[in-house]
């Protein structure tokens, strides 16, 4: 049996307003390229988008592997390193953005996931480049909007 992979996740949400029109990306790395993903939402929260960019960063991974997920949230870091346990112990009671909490968890089952914050705009390359892809996409909502409005 082949040992896991081991990849790394940056994440990024981005948020014009908050709540406004928001963008997530998520670089993965630890492939022979890096891979990168990103989407948004019209309506949404700061929060959120971090927390869709974790989701959709481990939606991709194709087989069990070994997981770093590095993001300049500590909403999204200290919230699954240290409060996720307590907060499914319980039942989520007074826990905000609750539904992609519980989509984390499931998209974490398969793998082996620690977690790292890192300084927003430290020059750590591939969170550049995550923060440039989620403002993008939150940009391209803002201006989605504007053009139906």
């Amino acid at each position: 049996m082949n040992p896991p992979r081991q990849i790394t996740i940056y994440t990024d949400g981005s948020c014009k307003g908050n709540p406004g029109p928001g963008g997530w990306a998520a670089v993965l790395t630890g492939r022979k390229s890096p891979k990168c993903l990103s989407g948004g939402v019209p309506a949404t929260t700061n929060n959120r988008m971090e927390l869709m960019a974790a989701i959709e960063g481990l939606k991709a991974l194709s087989r069990p592997s070994e997981v770093l997920i590095v993001s300049d949230s500590e909403y999204l870091v200290m919230g699954a390193r240290d409060r996720l346990g307590n907060w499914k112990d319980r039942n989520f009671r007074n826990v905000k953005n609750t539904d992609l909490w519980l989509r984390l968890l499931e998209e974490m089952e398969p793998h082996l996931v620690s977690w790292h914050w890192t300084r927003a705009h430290a020059g750590d390359r591939f969170n550049e480049i995550a923060d440039s892809l989620a403002k993008k996409q939150a940009a391209m909502q803002s201006r989605h909007l504007e053009a139906h409005a």
